[in-house]
């Protein structure tokens, strides 16, 4: 008597709205995790920020986006940081993550460079910004229909943030948030390479022989 064994089935990838979804979520719980700890430790994790041309500052371009100066703070910057984070990664998880790795380092680096000398430059609104700016002309990089429509949306959701690139409220690093928008727009036209490249080579046609 043979007994028939059925197949491993292989197993089905998860949908990439909830890859995006579990990505973002886990990013949002490590940043609340984070502030309990600085809490707990009496602020002191916030103090390792951004310090503009301070080569001990230079840390801060790799923490600064995980820091944030109290709950409010960082309450403040959930909802858009959740929106506009699970939004950039619906576009393909890895090149999400490709696109706020460019943001991460382009406004950090940038707020290094030209922010005050004695402040201490903290926040996710650098990645805030730079998810905005990049969703905003991505679409006009790619010139894909479905990219220019949620641009559109967004900018009418949001766009009213762009007003934090300019100096305006003491104590917010408009710095940060500038420079983060300046790495989403260059994040938005280096990982549209591949699809200009397409466009370019679909409007020089098929080459003949001679």
């Amino acid at each position: 008597m043979t007994s028939s064994i059925d197949p491993v089935q292989p197993q089905q990838k998860r949908p990439l709205w909830l890859q995006s979804a579990v990505v973002i979520g886990v990013f949002t719980v490590l940043l609340y995790a984070i502030e309990v700890v600085d809490v707990v430790s009496g602020e002191v994790l916030e103090r390792n920020g951004v310090l503009p041309r301070s080569v001990d500052g230079l840390w801060g371009i790799l923490f600064a986006p995980v820091l944030h100066d109290d709950w409010n703070h960082l309450i403040g910057n959930t909802i858009p940081l959740i929106v506009l984070g699970f939004l950039v990664l619906l576009s393909g998880v890895a090149r999400g993550l490709a696109a706020t790795g460019i943001i991460w380092v382009i406004g950090g680096v940038g707020t290094w460079l030209t922010g005050g000398a004695f402040d201490n430059h903290i926040g996710s609104s650098i990645l805030i910004f730079g998810w905005l700016a990049y969703l905003l002309v991505r679409g006009l990089f790619t010139r894909h229909f479905g990219q220019i429509l949620l641009g559109v949306v967004v900018f009418v959701f949001y766009g009213g943030m762009l007003w934090g690139v300019l100096p305006s409220q003491p104590h917010v690093s408009w710095q940060g948030h500038l420079f983060g928008a300046i790495g989403g727009v260059l994040a938005a036209w280096a990982l549209s390479a591949d699809a200009r490249r397409e466009r370019a080579q679909k409007s020089v046609g098929p080459r003949s022989l001679t």
